[in-house]
């Protein structure tokens, strides 16, 4: 990852929920998502998830991030970048592929 992540990293708050929001995440875990900077959900957040939601059929929390992603002109890292794939103009990376 830190080809991926330099200085530092930055979630939407739909991707720290889920990250954490496992029973078995492991403390090396916890202490590396405490290190990202998150972004709380806002009103162009809401109107640009929207937006996606009514154009491509996707998971919400998908769509939350993928919105997080398109406002603050941010790129989404993840493992499974064909759920992000059909949203224009949405920059996804699967480390995975590097």
């Amino acid at each position: 990852m830190g080809s991926i992540i330099d200085d530092d990293f930055t979630v939407s708050f739909i991707t720290y929920i889920e990250f954490l929001g496992y029973k078995s995440v492991k403390k090396d875990s916890e202490n590396f998502i405490a290190l990202a900077n998150i972004i709380e959900v806002n009103k162009a957040i809401i109107d640009t998830c929207i937006a996606i939601r009514k154009a491509q059929r996707i998971k919400l929390p998908d769509a939350i991030i993928a919105a997080t992603a398109l406002v603050y002109d941010l790129t989404v890292i993840s493992r499974n970048a064909s759920d992000f794939n059909r949203i224009p103009k949405l920059q996804v990376i699967d480390p995975h592929t590097l």
